[in-house]
Order: structure tokens, then sequence, then C-alpha cells
């Protein structure tokens, strides 16, 4: 059963909270003066990245800084795990778009909502495109507040930074052109898996509070905190593929079977897929057909559990959680922050939301 979050995520989910919202707050009123729409724009941000989320990513950050040696009660590391909750508010907004998602975190999109408005008021052109080209601005808006939080942070950290943005989006990349060309061989799906949320979720993060609080120690930290983030990595993204082929709504906030009716290349497809029987193949082989029913959902379900592939991935996630945190033993960071992140470790591989 999954276990309940450790107590330090929600001291710094609260601090990242505050930051992210001083920001938008004087953001919303400054252009709010020169148009009354664009406190909107700034406001939309402000619905996503305030409605929820684990903040994962900045307590990833705050160890990899405390476990350098930085301070516990330090801003510095605070204000870079902004930058990447409104780095990932960003890849939000724009994968809404690319899934043509109708819910996030159980509230309506952005692009859904914008393109409401627009039919509602009989304004002119197409909906659908300027519900799409909302959503695409707001969150470039968000793309580059994230920036702005990370003004000053010496040139290592920024080399990190460029890095994880780019792998994010080389991993979206991977993943749309997977889903369209219906990819199901498994070392494709793990490298999509990887580099579209593994990493950007907590090898990145990591080496990003690490290099703010030790920018010379880059060296020895950065392959240390890779052998503990890259398998935790992996293993948080298959965890989020059970869910997004398995998850409740009321858990997860979207569709049961999300996944599935969008015909994601996960691994856990690609098991399943290699050990299917010629019937259970015709079965797999609706994953991501338009005309996908509720009891479609659940046929597809049935063969993924029937031929083993979700026994022998959550064994495998299992054995990833093992190699990082056994990982810890040998990283030159501080005592709290193994400990901190050995219960990271358990927890990002068992959550249920």
């Amino acid at each position: 059963m999954p276990g309940p979050p450790p107590p330090s995520l929600s001291l710094v989910a609260e601090r990242v909270e505050e930051r992210l919202d001083a920001l938008l707050r004087v953001e919303a009123s400054r252009w709010g003066e020169l148009d009354p729409i664009l406190a909107q724009a700034i406001d939309e941000i402000s619905r996503l990245v305030m409605s929820g989320g684990k903040r994962l990513r900045p307590a990833f950050c705050h160890w990899g800084y405390v476990g350098a040696g930085g301070g516990a009660d330090d801003q510095v590391d605070i204000s870079a795990g902004a930058a990447i909750e409104m780095m990932h508010a960003m890849a939000l907004f724009h994968d809404d778009v690319m899934d043509d998602a109708a819910t996030r975190r159980g509230q309506p999109t952005t692009h859904t909502l914008a393109a409401a408005e627009h039919a509602d008021n009989g304004w002119t052109g197409e909906s659908r495109r300027f519900g799409e080209g909302v959503a695409i601005l707001v969150g470039d808006l968000a793309f580059v507040y994230s920036d702005q939080l990370l003004e000053g942070a010496p040139v290592e950290a920024t080399h990190i930074w460029n890095e994880l943005r780019i792998e994010l989006n080389i991993g979206q990349y991977l993943d749309i052109v997977g889903s369209v060309r219906r990819e199901r061989d498994l070392a494709k799906a793990e490298r999509i898996s990887r580099y579209k949320s593994g990493k950007y979720t907590i090898e990145r993060p990591l080496h990003l509070g690490a290099v703010l609080a030790a920018p010379d120690r880059a060296d020895e930290l950065i392959p240390a905190l890779s052998a503990y983030g890259l398998p935790l990595g992996d293993a948080f993204q298959m965890r989020d593929d059970v869910m997004g082929a398995f998850g409740e709504t009321k858990d997860t906030g979207k569709p049961v079977g999300g996944d599935l009716r969008e015909g994601k290349p996960t691994p856990l497809l690609a098991r399943a897929v290699s050990a299917a029987s010629p019937a259970q193949l015709a079965v797999l082989d609706m994953v991501g057909d338009q005309a996908m029913t509720d009891q479609t959902v659940s046929d597809i379900q049935q063969v993924i559990i029937d031929t083993g592939a979700l026994d022998e991935l959550e064994t495998h996630i299992s054995s990833l959680t093992d190699e990082a945190v056994t990982s810890l033993d040998r990283a030159p960071i501080t005592k709290l922050a193994k400990s901190e992140l050995t219960s990271l470790a358990e927890y990002v591989s068992s959550r249920n939301a």
C-alpha cells in the first residue's frame, strides 16, 4: 500500500507556494493595470500552479542543496524549486493542448476554458484554435517566469537548468512521435519515460540544488546523485504509467485509462505487447483508438494483467527503487539528506496520486 508523503515534503511545498504566489500576485497586478485581460492570463498560471501538485521536484532540489552543504532554511533553493514548478506548469499547459485533455487536477484545462469563452461570446475565428493559442501563450509566460526565478544563479547551475529544459522537450517530442507511430518497443518506451519525466523530476532537480550549494564540487556530486536520481526517476515515471493505465479519476484527476486512450508508448504497454498472444494483441491494438469505450479500456487493462506485464513492471519498480536507495550509501552528501531521500524514494515509487 502507498505510504504517506514525508513530512518534509509539505514544508518545502509551503515555502515554494509562498514564493510562487508572491511572484504571480505582483505580475497580475502589474499587467492588469495595462489591460485587465492580461491579469486573466497570469491568473490562469496561478490557477494551475496553486491548485495542488506534490512539489516533488522542489523537494529533490532542496535535498540536493542541503545534501551538498546548503542551509535548510536558505531561500536560494526555494526560488530554484519555484522555478522548476513554473517550468513544470509550462509543460502541463502545452501537454494538455497536445493531448487535447479536458481536465487537469480535476479542473477544466486552460485551452478548453478559453475555447468555451470564445464560443460563448461569438468571437471571430475558430474557438478551438483560440483556446489552444491562449494555453500555449500562458505556458510560454510560465516558462519566462521560471527563468526569472533563477536569475543570478552560478554558471554551473545555469548549465544544469538548460540541460533540464532541453531534456524535457526532447522527451516530450519523443512521446508525441511515439504515440502517433504506435511505438511498442521496450527500449524506446523506457527512453521516452526517462527523458519526458524521470530526469527532470528527480535527477536534474538534485543536480540543480547541489550545484547551487557547492558549485566547486559539481564533478564529485553530480555522478553520485545520478546514481540515485536516474533509477528512481525511471521508477517514478513507471509508477505514473501504472496510474495512467489503472488509476481512478478521484486520485489522478484524469479519466480512467487516460494513457491507454491517448496511445502513450509506455514500458507497461511494451511489456504487455511482448508477452501477448495473438488474441491479446488484437485487444492491445485498440490502445489509442478514437473509438475506445469504457469497456474497451477495461478489456485492455485485463490483458495487461493477464500477460503478467503489470506484475513484471511492479517488480522492476521495486528493483529500481532499491538500486537508488542503496546508492546513497556511497553518496558524498549529508546524513540528513540521505535519510530524507530514502523516504522520498519509498513514497514516489509507491504513490497512487
